[in-house]
């Protein structure tokens, strides 16, 4: 590492792979995390940006569970697609791991037994939760019950997703397995615990004076709050048959606790890199210069922000995070993301559906980023967001510039004559946009850093549409030529600046300009220092459109999705109706259903619900009344043929008297259908039996 370069040790949150990602995971953690770590690389810093999956855990063991098959088919099925798809979407990681891997069983082993041997943990007996029927232990999320904090009836034995508490088990009111779903008892079993007590006063100062100021409300805010309920033991190790095995004596039959195991996972994981790298691991987690920085989403502060540093502390070799950027939730289309209910855009089948469009999704996310409260990301706003800025006027700007140079000079960049001053005045503004988008990125205000982006490309748009070269071609030729100088200039800048934000773009851009053919490629601090970025004489590439319009269709498509999914979902919650008092066999044969034509409908005057139909019964032409009207139009179903129960007592509706009742049913969808008979040649007046 050079004099001038500063370490900084990234880590992005470790996906469980129990499901593949989606844009909520994206907009907390690992879009701002490439979009710094591609920063860091530009002003000339050494970066590790980490990562990796996290296949330990009782959500593991759960999806396995669910499918009927292993927890390692699971982990290789999930592993695969998320790995693959953080690739096409650009995430720049370093490294991305695994923790199933040899390094991590055995670097968090070496944590542990170092613990351990130095007397860092408690060992109790205590009484944990245990489902008799499946004969084991109910760590976590194998029991839900109520949050005795906000009393959601649906939290799990390790947290709480409505209120965000961090729970143990046997906090639960009203605690069931979610294995068998019965009412678990209490079993004595033992366990290691972290004295997380123990270390209050090392917490307090190191967060509380250390970092009040500098770190963001929402998760300074969450720590202080967990600092004055007062912090207890917390176990380290469970009862699983699905983890890595506790590496000392008694401890068979028991695992690490997935959030001691999981962060461990950053340090494995750079070790992995580090030795493909044929680098040294250690200074970026040992030494006290480097800024070790852990993007995460808010539900994962406390594990971040209390329980690694404390056991960082306890190890004592290790340094501490300088920040913890987390962000708040992204829901979508006004509701909250769900993964067991499907609700979600997975970032796999973004990527089918919308083909070379990264760095559409890229933006849209970081603009409407949940930095410091829940946002909403909505199919509409995407569309507007591409259509309305990256398109119109990024993308029209570039276009412009690179269209009339082909046009005027055949692609290669004009001599320019004397600058005007709006010319020298827009150059100098240009020089200023590198120092205010990385004021924002240094201060984790992505959202703020990438409209910041926009208003340089806003910049050239007006200089271009003031200076109007495409008039002026006509009378002055030679004034022309310093305005495609100076816009190209922009152009170049945009080129650099976007590379954190819009990292394909950006490519496709740089081609555009010809950067690899440049003597010296123009870097962050050159679009600030350099007198010039492309110079006069150098050949520019053919124009392509740097983003494309998204039609309403392919919005629609995405909506029809969503709505499929919600119907769906109400479809699974809708109550089955419990079954009506036992009847016998002689009260069923009293009824008298016969198969009937509809031959006349009309609509009941002053009656919404109500359709007036003439049925041809066999029998006879009886008038019933049905109230069908909004779910379908008269003239569409004259010529139905329905079940009827031809023996029910008339009854007047609207002052008609109706002389039956058509059978009818509602779909999983909510549809409401007739109860048909098999159309293949049954007559009027069949009876049903």
């Amino acid at each position: 590492m050079s004099e001038n370069q500063q370490r900084f040790t990234i880590t992005a949150a470790l996906p469980y792979t129990n499901g593949p990602i989606h844009i909520g995971h994206l907009a907390g953690v690992y879009v701002p995390a490439d979009i710094y770590a591609r920063y860091l690389r530009l002003t000339n810093n050494d970066v590790a940006f980490i990562c990796g999956s996290d296949e330990h855990g009782v959500a593991i063991s759960m999806k396995a569970k669910k499918e009927g098959t292993t927890p390692q088919q699971i982990i290789d099925k999930y592993h695969k697609i998320i790995k693959d798809s953080f690739e096409e979407f650009g995430i720049s990681f370093d490294n991305y791991s695994r923790t199933s891997s040899e390094i991590h069983h055995k670097t968090a082993s070496e944590f542990f037994k170092k613990m351990y041997e130095e007397g860092k943990f408690i060992e109790e007996t205590t009484e944990q939760l245990f489902d008799a029927e499946a004969n084991q232990f109910l760590a976590d999320r194998f029991v839900t019950g109520t949050c005795p904090k906000c009393g959601n009836e649906e939290a799990y034995g390790d947290q709480c997703e409505k209120c965000g508490t961090s729970l143990n088990a046997t906090d639960l009111i009203n605690p069931k397995s979610t294995i068998t779903g019965s009412v678990p008892t209490l079993k004595e079993t033992k366990h290691w615990f972290l004295p997380l007590d123990q270390y209050d006063a090392f917490l307090r100062e190191w967060i509380i004076e250390g970092h009040k100021n500098d770190w963001k409300p929402n998760v300074y805010g969450q720590v202080k709050s967990w600092l004055d309920d007062g912090l207890k033991p917390r176990a380290v190790t469970r009862d699983l048959d699905w983890g890595i095995p506790v590496p000392v004596p008694g401890g068979e039959g028991k695992v690490l606790y997935v959030w001691f195991d999981a962060p461990i996972g950053y340090i494995s994981s750079t070790k992995e890199w580090a030795a493909r790298e044929g680098k040294d691991w250690e200074p970026y987690w040992k030494d006290e210069n480097t800024k070790l920085v852990h993007f995460i989403g808010k539900d994962n502060i406390v594990f971040h922000c209390v329980i690694f540093p404390a056991m960082l502390k306890a190890e004592g070799s290790y340094v501490l995070p300088t920040n913890v950027p987390a962000n708040e939730f992204l829901n979508l289309e006004g509701n909250k993301l769900s993964t067991s209910k499907n609700w979600a855009v997975w970032l796999h089948e973004y990527l089918a559906d919308f083909p070379g469009q990264q760095d559409v999704l890229r933006y849209t996310l970081t603009a409407n980023a949940p930095e410091t409260k829940d946002n909403d990301f909505t199919w509409k706003d995407f569309q507007a967001r591409n259509n309305n800025e990256l398109v119109a006027i990024f993308g029209n700007f570039i276009n412009r510039v690179i269209v009339l140079s082909n046009k005027y000079y055949d692609g290669v960049i004009p001599q320019p004559n004397e600058f005007a001053q709006v010319d020298l005045d827009t150059l100098a503004e240009m020089k200023k946009y590198p120092g205010i988008i990385a004021s924002s990125i240094e201060r984790y205000r992505f959202r703020e850093a990438s409209q910041e982006l926009m208003n340089l490309a806003r910049l050239g748009n007006k200089y271009l549409a003031d200076e109007e070269p495409w008039k002026l071609i006509k009378t002055d030729e030679e004034r022309v030529k310093t305005i495609m100088f100076t816009a190209l200039q922009i152009a170049g800048a945009l080129a650099v600046a976007s590379e954190p934000f819009l990292p394909f773009s950006s490519d496709k851009l740089k081609e555009m300009l010809q950067f690899g053919e440049l003597a010296s490629v123009p870097t962050w601090d050159d679009v600030t220092n350099a007198e010039t970025l492309l110079p006069a004489g150098h050949a520019l590439g053919k124009a392509s459109l740097l983003f494309t319009k998204i039609e309403d269709k392919a919005i629609e498509a995405q909506l029809e999705k969503l709505e499929a999914t919600k119907k769906a979902n109400e479809a699974a919650n809708k109550a089955v109706e419990p079954q009506k008092e036992t009847i016998e066999f002689d009260d069923f044969a009293k009824l008298d259903l016969r198969i009937g034509t509809i031959i006349e409908a009309e609509k009941m005057p002053k009656a919404k619900k109500l359709l007036v139909l003439k049925v041809d019964c066999g029998l006879d032409v009886r008038t019933i009344v049905s109230g069908i009207a909004e779910s379908f139009k008269p003239e569409d179903i004259i010529g139905k043929q329905v079940t009827i129960v031809a023996n029910l007592a008339p009854r007047k509706l609207k002052g008609v008297e109706s002389q039956g009742m058509i059978l009818m049913t509602n779909t999983s969808e909510g549809k409401l259908v007739f109860m048909n008979p098999d159309e293949a040649g049954v007559s009027n007046g069949e009876t049903v039996n």
